[in-house]
């Protein structure tokens, strides 16, 4: 035996390091794949093989897109001067693509009567759709997700020509995220959404509690024109889930697109027997924003702060509940124990994403000194050499944007920035394009050496301009970030996670990523809103799907129909002084800290129910 274990060791001890080096490696490797496979296959493959079971289910529907998503087209007039308002008929909208100026034709209006109208047939058609089940209203997001499946190309290209996006933009902007809210919505919805049994109390021992939530009735939505399919079809999924009707008033910058999604969105629910009434995107102008605040019964406004306080103001007349995201400002802090290959794309993507027109999207980069130089010289030739223009007619990175006025509003920006001091490495001016001098483009920009007394560190800036702060110290970086009015998203990129974790904790916003920048948005089961000028509740996720009903707390006999509740004779009417007695014996039983008071209280309360 002893010689046996000798040669044992001596064995162990011969093997080479490298060996040793491998077999360390491969352990690690086989703990690692042991741990993400169940994950892999409960969050993948898993609902991947219940998608297609869910599938068969769907109603698969034929789609004629527009002519005017083909790259060759070319048949719209090119405006002298693009405008959405038309200057001889306020009921008509003129819809034209940013990217070139040409014309998509015109879209009706609608006036504040005929919202009010939209929303009381929409009314009408929720009290019967709200007698649906759950499977029902899973068969119509299953068919949803189905059209978008079948045709995201198409789709990506009817957002990029009415919002002038990109269709890599498009693809992730609109398409990915909007497939994931189905999806999330589908395998979780009833879950959040079913009667929630709550704990009863010793008190109440006898009795169960629970949470329902009711349909809301009719969701009234006001949309910005950044993401055109995403941001009305987000809280529309929601709405048929809940068992809501649900009326959507997108931007009049987007009536182009949001007509035909409507279209096809009527074209499901027809095949699903569900009234047309029951989804409607409705354009129009501030007056039929209006009548639907007045008319809904709750409202979610995604747009900027000036016009949600109006939208506030004109919900308290009549006490609707309001959702407000109001834009964002936010920042990405970064130490020099960051990996650089890790963090550098992330924040190029989070930045000029659908040419910075995000309400999440990357404003400012809060650098460690260290570091930053290299940063600015990296980005500044990568940001220098982004290519601008029309999605469909050419390969670019950066596309136009939506609404011609931004233009001036940035430069304003920018120009005050440099006469305080600031630096612009690249860009800083619009971008008159050879081949589309009708296009609405910015030039992609980094700026740097801003300041606390700039406007642009305070203002939403909404276009491809990045900000970069250099600090030294967690506490100053810290100071930058919260020194803006805004608190919507962030990062913090570190390589100490402690330390991550101590600075995301110390900024004040609605949503933070340690080490990644937006991904909060991609896990559809956590909560999208702000804070400060940001807004306040939430929609998206647990929160969001819940935050369209009512909550209606009830309680039955949990014994029923052996034991019933019975009032206690000491605190009948008429009272007396051994009712005051009752309940402080009643009040010393339940929740006196020792023994001895428990004892005593119960003794004092059998004594009192016995008089």
């Amino acid at each position: 035996m002893d010689a046996g274990f000798k040669f044992e060791v001596d064995h162990v001890k011969e093997i080479p390091e490298e060996n040793w080096l491998r077999m360390i490696l491969g352990t690690i490797i086989m703990v690692v794949v042991l741990g993400v496979l169940p994950r892999v296959y409960d969050y993948y493959l898993g609902e991947m093989f219940r998608l297609e079971e869910f599938f068969k289910f769907t109603k698969r529907i034929k789609v004629d897109f527009p002519k005017e998503i083909s790259p060759d087209w070319t048949d719209g007039k090119i405006f002298e001067n693009p405008d959405v308002v038309n200057p001889t008929d306020k009921s008509i909208i003129n819809c034209y693509d940013p990217s070139t100026g040409r014309s998509l034709g015109t879209a009706k209006a609608h006036s504040a009567a005929e919202m009010k109208e939209i929303v009381a047939k929409a009314r009408i058609a929720q009290q019967q759709y709200v007698k649906t089940d759950f499977e029902t209203r899973r068969n119509i997001l299953r068919s949803i997700l189905r059209f978008i499946v079948d045709y995201q190309k198409e789709i990506a290209a009817v957002c990029s020509r009415d919002s002038g996006k990109t269709a890599v933009d498009a693809g992730f902007g609109e398409i990915l995220v909007t497939c994931e809210r189905l999806r999330w919505t589908i395998f979780n919805g009833e879950k959040y959404l079913k009667r929630d049994y709550r704990t009863s109390g010793l008190m109440t021992i006898y009795k169960t509690g629970w949470v329902e939530y009711v349909p809301v009735g009719v969701m009234g939505c006001i949309v910005s024109w950044n993401y055109p399919f995403h941001n009305t079809f987000g809280p529309i999924v929601s709405a048929i889930m809940a068992g809501n009707a649900c009326v959507v008033k997108p931007s009049e910058h987007v009536a182009w697109s949001v007509n035909f999604f409507e279209s096809v969105l009527h074209k499901i629910l027809k095949e699903h027997d569900v009234s047309t009434d029951l989804i409607r995107i409705v354009n129009g102008w501030a007056d039929a924003g209006e009548a639907l605040v007045e008319t809904a019964d709750k409202v979610i406004f995604i747009g900027s702060p000036q016009v949600g306080r109006l939208v506030m103001r004109k919900a308290s007349e009549t006490l609707t509940p309001v959702i407000l995201e109001l834009g964002g400002k936010d920042a990405a802090i970064v130490f020099d124990s960051a990996t650089f290959s890790q963090f550098f794309p992330a924040l190029m993507r989070g930045a000029f994403q659908n040419a910075g027109q995000n309400c999440a999207g990357l404003e400012r980069v809060v650098i460690q000194r260290k570091i930053a130089e290299r940063f600015v010289e990296e980005a500044a030739e990568l940001i220098g050499n982004f290519r601008v223009g029309s999605s469909l007619e050419q390969e670019v990175d950066v596309g136009a944007m939506v609404m011609k006025s931004s233009i001036p509003k940035i430069q304003a920006l920018i120009d005050d920035a440099v006469s305080k001091g600031a630096v612009v490495k690249c860009g800083g001016k619009p971008y008159k394009h050879p081949r589309y001098p009708k296009g609405q483009y910015y030039e992609p920009t980094l700026l740097v050496g801003v300041t606390p007394d700039m406007k642009i560190a305070h203002e939403e800036i909404f276009g491809p301009v990045l900000c970069v702060y250099i600090f030294d110290t967690e506490d100053e970086a810290v100071k930058i970030a919260n020194q803006c009015g805004f608190g919507l998203g962030s990062g913090v990129f570190s390589g100490d996670i402690i330390q991550a974790r101590q600075v995301s904790a110390a900024v004040k916003c609605g949503m933070m990523n340690i080490n990644d920048f937006g991904t909060n948005y991609l896990i559809q089961g956590l909560p999208f809103g702000g804070v400060k000028e940001s807004g306040f509740d939430r929609f998206a996720g647990i929160e969001g799907i819940r935050g369209q009903c009512h909550l209606k707390a009830s309680t039955e006999d949990a014994f029923h129909p052996f034991v019933k509740t019975y009032l206690p004779k000491p605190i009948m009417y008429p009272t007396s002084k051994n009712s005051r007695e009752f309940m402080n014996a009643l009040i010393r039983t339940l929740y006196s800290p020792g023994v001895f008071g428990v004892i005593s209280g119960a003794i004092d309360l059998i004594k009192g129910m016995t008089k």
